[in-house]
Formats: C-alpha cells, structure tokens, sequence
C-alpha cells in the first residue's frame, strides 16, 4: 500500500502566518526566499510546527539571516535534531540583497518574515518583507477601520435576509 504524500504537489501550502507583523507594522515592499534547513527541521515543519511572531531578518556580509524562528524537534527525530532557535540562512538574489541592504539603512524600515509555506515543489519558502513599525493611532486607526467594514457587512447580510 502507497503512502500518501504530505503535502500534495502543485499547490501551495501555509505552514505558519505572522498576524502579528501586520498589526505592529506597515508592509512596504514583500520578497520570497528560500532557507537553510535540516531534514528533521523539513520533517517538523510538515507537521506544521513552526512559530513566526519574534522572528527578524538581518543583513549581515551579504547574506541574509532569520532570527527567532521558532521550530520545534521533529517528534520521531534523535540526536540528529538541531537547535530549535538557531539562526537560519535565507536564500536570495545578490541583486535582491543589495536592495534589501540599500532600503534597511533607512530610517524606520525592518525585515519582518510574514509567511512560511510549502511551494508548489514541496520546498519552503518565507516570505519576508520590508516593514515600518506603525504608531499607536496607526493600530487604532486599522482598528477602527476593520470594526467599520464588519458593521457594514453585517448590515448587509441582514438586509438581504429579508
């Protein structure tokens, strides 16, 4: 008997979202990357174990690093399991870098990684992107502004049931 693959091949799986990152910051500009891992790390993540809400990238001698990615040991895994918190290395352009390193020296523009997923190939990718951190009258202002758009779709539902 054939074993199912765990991620079905030709669509797009999401492992992990920082809900966060859009609440604390301004998205100005997304890329996709590729990152470093280990076999357990792969294995973890297919059992969709991951945490992205501290995690930062940083630009260090042209590489690209992803700090605070939390992924749990792969549960059948043995000595071969690494460190759940290590620095990871994230697959880019150099092209890609240099703009990143370009618009990360200005004033108020962080690395955020937004979403982990599984492409179309089965590899992962995260998703990063080029952040400015929102003022408190910013949060209430997207506060205010979500509260509104579900009052009007309320009304609407409620209108049509009639």
């Amino acid at each position: 008997m054939a074993k199912k693959p765990a991620q079905p091949k030709g669509k797009e799986s999401v492992i992990a979202k920082n809900k966060r990152a859009f609440h604390e910051y301004e998205m100005v500009d997304t890329f996709e990357c590729g990152i470093v891992l280990t076999g357990t790390e792969v294995r973890s993540l297919r059992e969709n174990n991951c945490q992205l809400t501290d995690g930062f990238a940083l630009v260090r001698n042209n590489e690209v690093w992803l700090n605070n990615l939390h992924i749990p040991p792969y549960s059948h895994g043995s000595i071969f399991n690494g460190d759940p918190d290590r620095r990871r290395k994230l697959l880019l352009h150099r092209k890609e870098i240099r703009i990143l390193t370009q618009r990360t020296q200005e004033k108020g523009l962080t690395l955020v990684p937004t979403k982990i997923y599984f492409d179309k190939n089965g590899r992962v990718k995260v998703e990063i992107a080029l952040a400015r951190g929102k003022k408190l009258h910013d949060k209430r202002q997207a506060m205010a502004e979500r509260d509104q758009k579900r009052e009007i779709e309320r009304a609407l539902k409620e209108r049509n049931r009639y």
